[in-house]
């Protein structure tokens, strides 16, 4: 490893023979090569070397990329935090950890990210834009874990099967590598990682990843993937007019996959069955706007960070509110009032092509009268292009060839900028209008937001407007016909007084929201206090006062409704956080206040996790 023009170069190590992935680093090649170490705090002291040494090194062969690691740890292994072995859940960034990423393009903003723990647990996930994780991406690799006087090693095997890449000799890529020590609350990164990133979400910024070189990789793989299958059911249904009995139904579908080029994938299915796939979580809605799930289905998976729009770039892409509208939205395309729509055939191309980001979207769906669901062909194109450093700017369309309301089509079409400036500066914005046959007044929505998240101070300003008409079929609108302006400051010192706490949040917020009458519909003022404990217990203290106006009664629950009005209604809660690195672990919280026309008391015990044995 050296430091080049203020940049660090890692040369990867061409083995003869493949590894024995086995967890125990006792090929001599481990002897013979000097380790990657000097790991650098990204917290709890930015900047400061890693309190516990870590050696790391990167070989490849012919199929493989090897990362392999050597974490020194001066506590006995009754005190690390290793209590997970599912895949990419979220405890197993609470455990030790060891991980690396991937920027195979090294066009410093997208990669391909794996860790483990001391358990040999696997997570991997895809990140867009320094953000937007794809969890649900799995590949195939493997990883083997061993332990040694004085801490615990790594082996990871990565096919290049499992990657997209440029093959040939001499290739360049990004490359990241992190480790947690969750007892003491600490990541550390190869490179400096600002605070302000975050510890566990520290590796997605891609930009401050170091450079790979002497990679003489094998051709790429055309990554062709076939999956049949073959299914039957019998259904019965006297309530069908006429009466179903013992109606026998057989299908079959098969879906495929297909590398056009090292960054551009072919997704083909015919007669998609989702049977396979996993439930939605239930969720408990109080307000008086549709529920968002999430997509679960493995055929949209691949390359939907590409598909975002007017979300912004880097972990701020996760900080839309919930009332900012989607232009296209996956869960449209064969679900409808409950029911699975059949999709008779559909096709997907994404990746990128040299700075431009492509990905163009064809569904043809069956009929189903239960779900009231014609015919219907649903298009989507989008287009991004990277321009300086870390940002872009894009475009999109979306076509519904049969729309839900009136006669005809229904299309979105819509502009988007991402700019990501210095370190912590992020400025984005869109413009998006849609077209429906019978509607024509407003079917406009814009936004611009201005996001500053340093570490000790933050801001965050947005307007948003939402038409009456604005449409997007294809898409999702919780909330129409208004205009939003919100604003949020944030002050979050660490006290190097007090040894217990980490750092102190401050945060006031305010939301006015009128609608397209000029009516003030929503007005929330928000103050929170946080206080982050070294041992990585949270407490936390907010308040809010609110403001809604009801234009027509709203159903809470069974029986309950609130009649139209004004309403003034606050509250104050307190949540107290034990970290997830606990035997016994969880959110527990008070709240007490007024809501609507009536009182709000609410005990809450979320995410709790009690480990019964190491």
């Amino acid at each position: 490893m050296a430091r080049e023009d203020g940049r660090t170069v890692v040369r990867a190590v061409r083995i003869a023979e493949p590894m024995r992935i086995d967890g125990r680093l006792d090929e001599a090649v481990y002897a013979s090569v000097p380790a990657i170490s000097d790991f650098i705090q990204s917290v709890p002291k930015e900047g400061a070397p890693a309190s516990e040494r870590t050696d790391a090194w990167v070989m490849f062969d012919g199929e493989f990329m090897y990362v392999s690691c050597r974490c020194w740890d001066s506590a006995p292994p009754d005190q690390w935090t290793a209590n997970e072995m599912r895949r990419d859940t979220g405890q197993l960034r609470q455990n030790d950890m060891f991980g690396v990423l991937f920027d195979t393009f090294y066009d410093r903003r997208n990669g391909f990210n794996f860790y483990t723990n001391p358990l040999g647990a696997i997570a991997d996930q895809v990140i867009t834009d320094e953000g937007n994780p794809n969890v649900d991406w799995n590949p195939v690799w493997q990883v083997r874990t061993g332990r040694f006087e004085g801490g615990w090693t790594a082996e990871l095997a990565i096919p290049f099967k499992s990657l997209r890449y440029r093959s040939g000799a001499n290739q360049t890529w990004g490359i990241q590598l992190r480790r947690g020590i969750r007892r003491k609350n600490e990541f550390t990164h190869l490179t400096l990682v600002p605070a302000s990133s975050g510890g566990s979400q520290g590796i997605f910024r891609v930009s401050a990843a170091a450079t790979l070189v002497g990679l003489d990789l094998p051709p790429a793989s055309k990554n062709i993937e076939i999956k049949p299958y073959a299914i039957s059911r019998i259904e019965t249904d006297l309530l069908r007019s006429p009466a179903v009995r013992n109606e026998f139904d057989p299908g079959i579908g098969v879906d495929a996959k297909y590398g056009v080029t090292a960054n551009l994938t072919a997704d083909l299915t015919v007669n998609t069955d989702f049977a396979q796939v996993e439930v939605d979580e239930q969720q408990v809605n109080l307000t008086r706007f549709s529920l968002q799930f999430p997509e679960k289905r493995e055929f949209f998976l691949e390359g939907r960070g590409i598909f975002d729009f007017g979300r912004g770039s880097g972990q701020g892409a996760n900080n839309n509110s919930g009332v900012t509208p989607q232009l296209f939205y996956t869960r449209r395309i064969g679900l409808n009032r409950n029911r699975v729509v059949p999709i008779d055939v559909g096709g997907r191309l994404t990746g990128k092509v040299g700075a431009f980001s492509l990905g163009l979207l064809n569904i043809q769906t069956g009929d189903d009268r239960l779900a009231l669901s014609p015919t219907t062909n649903f298009t989507v194109v989008r287009v991004k292009r990277d321009v300086f450093r870390r940002s872009s700017i894009g475009a999109m369309f979306t076509n519904r060839s049969v729309a839900t309301i009136g006669e005809g089509a229904n299309q979105g079409f819509g502009l988007d900028g991402a700019f990501a400036f210095f370190q912590n500066l992020n400025l984005s914005a869109y413009y998006a209008a849609t077209r429906t046959g019978e509607l024509t007044g407003d079917e406009e929505s814009y936004q611009g937001r201005f996001d500053y998240a340093a570490d000790r101070y933050g801001a965050r300003f947005e307007h948003t407007n939402v038409g009456d008409d604005f449409n997007p079929e294809v898409g999702f609108v919780r909330r129409d016909d208004f205009a939003r302006s919100y604003g949020l400051l944030r002050f979050s010192p660490r006290p190097r007084s007090i040894d217990f706490v980490r750092k102190f949040t401050w945060e006031a917020t305010l939301e006015y929201l009128e609608n397209g009458a000029g009516q003030l519909e929503t007005r929330s003022q928000g103050g929170r206090f946080n206080t982050e404990f070294e041992s990585s217990d949270q407490l936390t203290v907010e308040t809010s006062n609110n403001y809604e106006l009801l234009v027509e009664p709203f159903s809470i629950a069974s029986g309950v409704v609130i009649p139209p009005g004004g309403y003034d209604f606050s509250d104050v809660s307190v949540n107290y956080q034990f970290g997830q690195q606990r035997r016994i672990s969880g959110t527990v919280g008070v709240q007490r206040g007024t809501f609507y026309d009536g009182d709000i008391t609410a005990l809450t015990i979320s995410s709790a996790r009690i480990s019964v044995t190491p």
